[in-house]
């Protein structure tokens, strides 16, 4: 039974939505987690080990810290109808809960509107092939886009067997906010696969691809086509879950509300921006200081700051970076973004093989997670190692072209080409740069080295001058390169001054 009723209150295990007279109620992620496992067990005593390891599992946590959440969620609940508690203590043993639980049909409308993690169902692809019995192609890479998603931990991927049992039926009879549709095409040795992410609120399509492959190792063909396209979703279903946060926002903000605005004006990458996002995080982590992905964004945000230049302290804010990051990868270790936010402030810190150690984690946690592997490739080359950052990043950047920080990894991949003698494709990397932000003092920098080391001393100087042009404090991403690489340093530097001589 995924929707449990007690008293007024309707919780979805589902959504991890609790409704009070069919309305959001907001409970922490830790809540979540200990309202379900007491609700499947009314009546009966839940030990204190089970409990711990419901709402923190893998991590080892005092036993104080269930008592704050289960105290948290009976202040929540307030009073049964008796007058006394939802949740009794069993002395010596752990709690249980003390009303009459049934089943609830809640309609899914009731649920529209809420800002909570959303659902995504990824319906079975089609298939349309020369030879019969290829269903199993199809099925396959469903199969594998689901696993890929579930390892995200923001949102909720309905479970294979719905999503199979419906095949045509309408989607909106599993409640998902969003619906993933696809198509296999089968020709001999030839592959087409296409797929739409779908908004199921309005049937609007939020994002759209197609990928023509050769046909070879079939599971080969299954991981790859799963990880693009997992890859390619995920930032989109972040930028609609923003976009929505500011738009529907109308009453007391939750700590989700505030992360969700946070990534809204994080994704603008100015100055202004930036730092009304990091207002925002730091409100998230006071309002549920036990919300992983408020610490998470915090670390992020914190780092953008000194990447792009717009630190006032670069100190203090590597050091509230660092110590979100780390509070995320504490609160939820299986969480990838977590250990994404803790490598690139720890690469901004200083400590690139620790940011590549956390890069790695992030990556074995998700291996469809571009930022993983964007962060790894930041930090080998921080760390001295171009030649290995280059595959990395490159990857990163295959598996998510489209995010609006791409200028910084094309920035950074550029250099790791430039000091790996890569000239041609650091030239080639440094114009997809100045693409996305054509007027960037760091892309002009950058172009000037290029220019300079391919011997196109006119163009290093035009270079040169327009990067004068726009001087300004923009622009620390390879700062920590020139700081520890002393090699580095003097190459970037000798381009530079040539340049300008």
């Amino acid at each position: 039974m995924q929707r449990l009723a007690f008293g007024p209150f309707v919780f979805d295990s589902a959504r991890g939505l609790l409704l009070r007279d069919g309305r959001p109620t907001p409970v922490n992620q830790k809540g979540v987690r200990l309202l379900g496992a007491l609700l499947r067990a009314p009546g009966e005593a839940v030990s204190k080990t089970a409990l711990l390891d419901t709402a923190w599992p893998g991590t080892a946590v005092e036993e104080s810290n269930l008592s704050v959440q289960i105290a948290a969620l009976r202040k929540l609940l307030g009073a049964a109808h008796d007058g006394g508690e939802w949740i009794a203590t069993v002395p010596r043993v752990g709690y249980r809960f003390v009303g009459a639980v049934s089943g609830a049909d809640t309609p899914s409308e009731s649920v529209d509107a809420l800002d909570v993690r959303p659902l995504i169902a990824v319906l079975p692809f089609g298939i349309v092939s020369e030879e019969p019995g290829k269903e199993y192609l199809a099925d396959g890479i469903t199969d594998d886009i689901i696993t890929a998603l579930a390892r995200y931990r923001w949102f909720r991927v309905v479970v294979r067997g719905s999503a199979f049992a419906l095949r045509d039926n309408a989607v909106d009879q599993l409640g998902a906010r969003y619906a993933l549709h696809g198509n296999v095409r089968h020709s001999g040795e030839r592959l087409r696969i296409s797929a739409q992410l779908i908004d199921t609120s309005d049937g609007a399509h939020l994002w759209a691809e197609r990928y023509n492959l050769v046909m070879a190792d079939v599971f080969a063909i299954q991981d790859e086509i799963a990880e693009r396209v997992v890859a390619a979703i995920e930032p989109e279903l972040l930028k609609s879950e923003s976009r929505l946060a500011i738009v529907r926002h109308t009453g007391n903000m939750t700590a989700w509300d505030l992360v969700r605005q946070g990534m809204w004006h994080f994704h603008k990458v100015t100055r202004e921006g930036h730092r009304a996002a990091r207002n925002l995080f730091r409100r998230a982590c006071t309002a549920d200081p036990d919300l992983s992905e408020a610490h998470s964004w915090l670390g992020r945000v914190s780092a953008g700051i000194v990447a792009y230049g717009w630190s006032d302290d670069v100190v203090a804010d590597g050091r509230e970076g660092m110590q979100a990051a780390t509070r995320a990868v504490a609160l939820d270790p299986r969480d990838p973004y977590a250990h994404y936010s803790f490598a690139i402030v720890s690469c901004y810190a200083g400590s690139a093989n620790t940011g590549a150690l956390a890069a790695q984690s992030a990556i074995e946690l998700n291996p469809s997670f571009a930022l993983g592997h964007l962060v790894l490739g930041m930090a080998r080359l921080f760390d001295g190692d171009a030649g290995r950052a280059i595959a990395s990043l490159r990857h990163g950047l295959t598996l998510n072209p489209n995010d609006p920080q791409n200028v910084a990894w094309h920035i950074l991949l550029a250099y790791a080409e430039l000091l790996s003698d890569m000239l041609d494709k650091a030239l080639e990397s440094a114009n997809r740069a100045l693409a996305l932000r054509p007027v960037f003092g760091p892309t002009f920098e950058l172009l000037c080295c290029c220019t300079m080391a391919l011997g196109r001393g006119d163009d290093a100087r035009r270079w040169a001058e327009r990067a004068e042009e726009v001087h300004g404090p923009e622009g620390r991403f390879v700062a920590p390169i020139r700081a520890s690489q002393l090699g580095y340093d003097k190459r970037i530097a000798e381009l530079l001054r040539t340049a300008t001589a």
